[in-house]
């Protein structure tokens, strides 16, 4: 056995020459094993530098084997710095702090939670195009345009709708039955146009009594010829109509005015119908210098009896005090002058003596047996009115039609809204005449009255403020009949008052259209009149009034329900099981007063108290009697409707539901005094009121008093299907238009935009404006009446809202006090 000898310590020092990273570090003292780990970061990391001597090494060796294994305590590793600790106690409060403050925020925020009231928060999420409209994708109607090249006899007239029958066939069949229509009247529109004349010619238009007959002296006393200026030699020019209507023009399609007795068969022009107020001749010669241009053939005869009328020296009011001073013989006695209290502020009751006859005394005028009622017919406006040439038209026909050629039959005043609340209108006299004399143009000065809302809050003190919509009780919007009721209080010599407003047209006489209205309303029994005025008649669907008053009465007593419809509530139906059970939801027809709670009745003289029952009588109550309330839209019950003032009731009580109520969309409308003083005694001694379309219906509901509706003719613009558009117009309770979520009154009021008769009517200004001669919607205009069948001419017919009608002025003409005058008009 080969035994390995052991290495002298010089063996070591003879192999020192090694790589230095041989070195066994574990093996080295501890001391210099430690200092070598600590070397700073900064340090070289080169081997060379790092390394020991090899002397050093050996010296360190020989020292390690004479020390222990391990180092003592003071030479073991210590950690390294980690930089400053917060001491635990400061820890220890900063804790407590974050915690404290977090508890305080929630405490806070439970504390607003519960002090706030809780909202939900509504946020517009996009939704879905709404599908159009159903009437949208009906097709225009053409024929309104029809020009006076081509008239014919109303009685030979094929209307383009309804009456046909293609409006039942889809519209396939409308538009074939169209282009038949098209190819005939094209070979007569050429040879029409080739001729260059019109098939008749023009004619006044005359609708009043024979006031020179015996029969009406002898009833009714002379009547005195009422003339323009005081030297009685400027006479009332009148209004010339053509006979027949345009080839092919539609027939109403609701109400009808062959049954009221408006003469249908005629047609109006431009000129025709407002010639004789300034259209169609030059400023110059007194004219509004308008209706200047297009076609212009035969217009020249309405002024071939009168020349054309200086307006510019007509003092409008003077003229009408005249008259009516002339005429006094043939009216009512005026009862003795209400003193105005509230500004002269007498000392106890003042006698007033009867005033005297203001009669020419040196030609006595012939006295008949009977007098007439006096009427007054107040047109709504405001102090800052802007008036366009056309509004002033509309003013001039009113006063010619209605009250000089009448010979004051009718008294027109002006209501005038002064809104601003900062003019001194009550307290000062100056101020009261200034506002008054620039609130009208200059030749209807001295016809009008002033009024403020904080006036009706001191005449009617005490309402309830229910800040309907944010609106005040006493505002213009909300009472509107507020300042008409303080009206007649002040004005008791009239019987009647026509509440008017500044954005109504007639394409046909006023005379003749209050007239028969009138008349027609006298006419009306009351049976069933609640039940008839709360629908739309539509003759092409209903047949005659007579055939129309019978289903009324059907559905009142039996109701329009069927045992078919799914929807019907069986417990209101009949008891039973099975069809044979389902029995009918007829409505209580309205006989007499409909009361509200005992605490709001307010009884007053003349009440409609039944002289019998409904089921003895034979449709003779209230014929002949004058109707205390006519408008031209349903008397409908706003109940249960999607009308948004349907709850607009002031000082009722309300605890059992809502009181009965009546409404009528549009104030246009004629009150009797009595009505008008009984609802100003509900509103100043019940403190009763109610929206301005709902208090004079309601009234007459709660007093049984006399109320029509009048089916005057509205036309439509598109080609509805008419078993579809009545479905639509009286889709309320019972086959009426109200007193359901399904009526047309309130959120299904779009169908109204395509009629002639509205509010929201868009139809019926672009008819009028085209009627005007103006290009509407790329339609109409110079060129295509000179080209066409010449300048439109329509039936009578109410169009409603006519507003800011822009005129072509030719004011090259005017003086420069004039034209100075309309540039500060501009700039105001």
């Amino acid at each position: 056995m080969t035994v390995q000898t052991r290495r002298h310590s010089s063996a070591y020092k003879a192999n020192s020459s090694r790589v230095p990273d041989t070195i066994d570090l574990e093996k080295q003292p501890t001391g210099a094993r430690y200092k070598r780990r600590r070397r700073s970061s900064f340090d070289s990391d080169s081997d060379f530098e790092s390394s020991p001597p090899p002397q050093a090494v050996a010296t360190s060796y020989q020292q390690a084997q004479q020390q222990p294994m391990l180092a003592p305590a003071a030479m073991r590793r210590t950690r390294a710095g980690v930089g400053f600790r917060v001491p635990n106690k400061i820890m220890r409060w900063l804790c407590l702090a974050l915690f404290s403050g977090l508890v305080l925020f929630i405490v806070t925020l439970f504390r607003f939670t519960l002090a706030s009231s809780v909202m939900n928060v509504h946020i517009d999420l996009p939704r879905p195009m709404a599908r159009p409209p159903v009437w949208e994708s009906f097709p225009f109607l053409k024929r309104y345009q029809g020009g006076l090249k081509s008239l014919v006899p109303r009685k030979d007239n094929a209307p383009e709708y309804p009456g046909d029958g293609s409006e039942e066939l889809g519209l396939g069949a409308a538009d074939a039955i169209a282009e038949e229509k098209a190819i005939a009247e094209e070979k007569n529109d050429i040879q029409s146009r080739d001729n260059g004349d019109l098939p008749f010619s023009s004619s006044v238009f005359s609708p009043y009594p024979e006031y020179s007959s015996p029969e009406y002296v002898k009833k009714y006393g002379e009547k005195r010829e009422c003339f323009l200026d005081e030297e009685q030699t400027v006479k009332v020019p009148q209004v010339h109509y053509f006979p027949g209507v345009p080839r092919g023009f539609p027939d109403a399609v609701i109400g009808s005015n062959e049954i009221l007795g408006i003469k249908d068969d005629v047609c109006f022009d431009r000129f025709g119908r407002l010639g004789p107020y300034g259209l169609g001749y030059s400023v110059r010669k007194g004219g509004i210098g308008a209706g200047l241009e297009g076609h212009r053939d035969g217009s020249e005869r309405i002024w071939e009896d009168h020349p054309p009328v200086d307006f510019r020296k007509v003092d409008w009011a003077a003229a009408q005090n005249r008259c009516v001073a002339s005429n006094n013989h043939r009216f009512k006695d005026l009862p003795e002058a209400r003193p105005d209290r509230f500004l002269s502020m007498p000392v106890g009751v003042p006698k007033h003596e009867k005033p005297l006859p203001l009669n020419d005394q040196k030609h006595p005028p012939k006295t008949g047996t009977d007098r007439l009622p006096r009427t007054a017919v107040v047109i709504r406006t405001w102090a800052d009115f802007r008036y366009t040439p056309e509004d002033i038209l509309y003013m001039r026909s009113l006063i010619s039609e209605l009250s000089l050629l009448s010979g004051g039959e009718y008294v027109v005043h002006f209501l005038v809204h002064v809104k601003d609340l900062n003019l001194q209108i009550w307290a000062d006299d100056e101020t009261y005449e200034r506002v008054l004399n620039d609130s009208l143009p200059e030749e209807f000065r001295g016809m009008g009255t002033l009024w403020s809302e904080k006036q009706m809050e001191l005449m009617y003190p005490g309402l309830e403020e229910t800040g309907m919509r944010g609106l005040p009780i006493y505002g213009v919007y909300r009472s509107t009949f507020m300042c008409m009721q303080y009206f007649g209080h002040q004005h008791p010599e009239y019987d009647y008052y026509w509440n008017w407003e500044m954005d109504a047209r007639n394409t046909g006489h006023w005379y003749h259209f209050f007239e028969k209205v009138s008349s027609w309303a006298r006419a009306q029994p009351r049976k069933g009149l609640w039940e008839r005025s709360a629908r739309f008649y539509v003759p092409s669907v209903h047949g005659s009034w007579e055939d129309f008053k019978q289903m009324v009465r059907v559905q009142t007593e039996t109701g329009t329900n069927s045992p078919n419809n799914m929807w019907t509530d069986p417990t209101k139906g009949g008891s039973g099981i099975g069809r044979g059970s389902w029995q009918g939801q007829g409505d209580q027809s309205i006989w007499g007063p409909v009361r509200p709670v005992e605490q709001d009745v307010l009884e007053v003289e003349g009440e409609g108290i039944p002289p019998t029952t409904m089921e003895k009588d034979k449709y003779e109550w209230g014929v002949g009697e004058d109707a205390d309330l006519i408008v031209f839209n349903p008397l409908y019950d706003p109940e249960g409707t999607t009308w948004i003032l349907r709850d607009d009731v002031t000082g009722y009580n309300k605890d059992n539901g809502m009181p009965p109520r009546r409404t009528v969309i549009i104030t246009a409308s004629r009150l009797s005094r009595k009505l008008l003083q009984t609802m100003h005694k509900e509103t100043s001694l019940k403190r009763h009121s109610m929206f301005s379309e709902m208090f004079p219906a309601t009234t007459a509901l709660h007093h049984g008093f006399k109320a029509v509706s009048i089916p005057h003719s509205i036309y439509m613009d598109r080609r509805w299907p008419t078993t579809y558009l009545e479905s639509v117009f009286n889709a309320g309770r019972n086959g009426a238009s109200g007193g359901s979520r399904t009526a047309i009154f309130g959120e299904r009021e779009h169908n109204f935009r395509g009629t002639t008769f509205f509010y929201s009517a868009g139809f019926s200004p672009n008819l009028w404006r085209r009627w005007l001669g103006y290009r509407v919607d790329n339609d109409g205009g110079e060129q295509e009446e000179l080209a066409g069948e010449g300048r439109m001419c329509l039936p009578p017919m109410l169009l409603h809202p006519i507003k800011e009608v822009d005129m072509v002025i030719d004011d090259g003409e005017k003086s420069e006090n004039e034209l100075q005058n309309d540039q500060v008009i501009k700039d105001d």
